[in-house]
Order: C-alpha cells, then sequence, then structure tokens
C-alpha cells in the first residue's frame, strides 16, 4: 500500500470513528462540551464548533484566551472539558498534574506566526522593517503566557532585534489583542497567527515568519478530567480528526501532520 493510500485510509478511520458517535448519540439526549480555545484558533474553532453541532446535536460553548491563562483557570478549577492550546507544553503539564485524561492528548495543528501591519506599504515580504525600525510601536502577546508571543520574542532574539525594540514593544494578553491592537491602530505591526490574517484575507502588509527562527507552533489538544464522562467531549475529539474538521484547519493556514 502506498503513501496515498495509508493517508486516506487514516482519514477515513476518524470520519467512521465520528460518524459512530453521531450515531450512539443521535439516540440520545444532546449534552454540552465546554472547550477552552487558544487565540490563535478562535475562528477556525467557530466553524468547527458549528459543524460538529450540526451533525451531532451536541451544544459547544468556547472559552478564548492565552494558552497560559486558560491553563490557569484549568487548574483553578474552570470547568472546561477539553482543551485546545497553542503549544504541546501546556497540556502535558496539565497532564503531569493530573487535570487531563492520560493518553487523549494529540497534535491537532501546527501554526505559523506572521508580521502584520494594517498599512499596505509597511511590513515587506523579508521581514526587513523591523531592522529600518519606521515604526513606534510593535505588539506582541505576553511570552509567558502566549506560546505566539514566545515565538515573537524568539524570533526578534534570532534576528538580534530584540535589544534596540524592547522598548516599542506592546504587550497584548494573547495573540488575539495583539491582533487588535494592530487592527485598531494602537500599534503600527506587531505579530500575530498566520492562520488570522489568511481567512478571510485581511487587508494591510504581512511577513509569514520563517519557521526556522523559531520553535515549532505545535498545538495540542486534551480530554480534560471533568469532560471523562461528557459525551459531548468525548465525541468532540474524534471530531476534531475527522476530514471536514481538517478541511476548516487546513483553510486557515495550518498545517496537519498526516
Amino acid at each position: 500500500m502506498n503513501f496515498t493510500s495509508l493517508f486516506f485510509s487514516h482519514r477515513t478511520l476518524w470520519a467512521l470513528a465520528a460518524l459512530w458517535m453521531l450515531g450512539m448519540h443521535g439516540a440520545g439526549s444532546a449534552a454540552e462540551v465546554q472547550v477552552a480555545v487558544a487565540a490563535n484558533f478562535s475562528a477556525p474553532m467557530q466553524k468547527i464548533a458549528a459543524a460538529f453541532e450540526s451533525q451531532t446535536g451536541h451544544r459547544v460553548r468556547t472559552a478564548v484566551g492565552s494558552s497560559g491563562k486558560l491553563a490557569t483557570q484549568i487548574k483553578a478549577g474552570a470547568p472546561f472539558d477539553v482543551f485546545l492550546s497553542a503549544d504541546s507544553q501546556t497540556p502535558l503539564t496539565l497532564e503531569a498534574d493530573g487535570l487531563s485524561v492520560a493518553g487523549s492528548r494529540f497534535t491537532y495543528a501546527t501554526g505559523r506566526l506572521a508580521l502584520w501591519s494594517r498599512q499596505a506599504d509597511l511590513v515587506d515580504a523579508q521581514g526587513a522593517v523591523l531592522r529600518k525600525g519606521n515604526f513606534s510601536y510593535l505588539a506582541i502577546a505576553d511570552p509567558r503566557l502566549a506560546p505566539y508571543g514566545a515565538a515573537a520574542l524568539e524570533v526578534l532574539k534570532s534576528l538580534g532585534l530584540w535589544p534596540s525594540l524592547q522598548a516599542r514593544i506592546v504587550q497584548a494578553d494573547s495573540v488575539g489583542q495583539s491582533y487588535q491592537f494592530i487592527a485598531s491602530g494602537n500599534a503600527e505591526l506587531g505579530f500575530v497567527a498566520w492562520a488570522q490574517v489568511q481567512a478571510p484575507p485581511q487587508t494591510g502588509s504581512v511577513w509569514l515568519v520563517p519557521a526556522n527562527l523559531h520553535a515549532p507552533l505545535r498545538q495540542d489538544a486534551v480530554l480534560l478530567q471533568k469532560g471523562k464522562s461528557n459525551p459531548a467531549a468525548q465525541a468532540f475529539l474524534p471530531f476534531l480528526k475527522s476530514p471536514q474538521a481538517q478541511a476548516i484547519i487546513l483553510s486557515y493556514g495550518y498545517a496537519i501532520d498526516p
């Protein structure tokens, strides 16, 4: 069997699993799953949630924020069933602390970092604007809380620009807020998720940051202990691996491991 056959067999198995979960829960009453979602994944999550609700009858409620803040809320007892992080380390830590179901963690997407401005002629295709310095403020998400902020900091250090640009940084709580700072004009440019400027395409100028300038943005999902006996949570994670959900994820510029 060749690689293509194996790939489609893998996707077919997940499609059958999702259909099986649909059949299992279609006869019963609908349940609700509460999903903590990293800010960069907010837009695709809306479409995935709508498709999931349509196919299963279950309901989805989401809480969006930086991965670090969501993890802090989970540790404090927040009533989440599923966590979609922007990195792999935070879900691993929750698993080590016994707050998630062992063996449920998997990478649902790999993201890319982008430098974006609403100004059409500000950001060039090589990111040289960072060296030119013809701007007042540069937005990044808090590196202590947001994996995309940590990646942005890593890029600036890799380029040797952190000492000269540090005083111009406008720090956001999450990559979602970083996007808002730029969109509102409070910062001329800043680091966001590539997905945030892809679907629908945003106006302005953008630099897709080379992946070798920062650690991979592997985003892991995990079933939390509260969701262990929740049929909607149990159905959601297989659905996230289904061809339908993966098509949505890919449409936003993420990569998916085969």
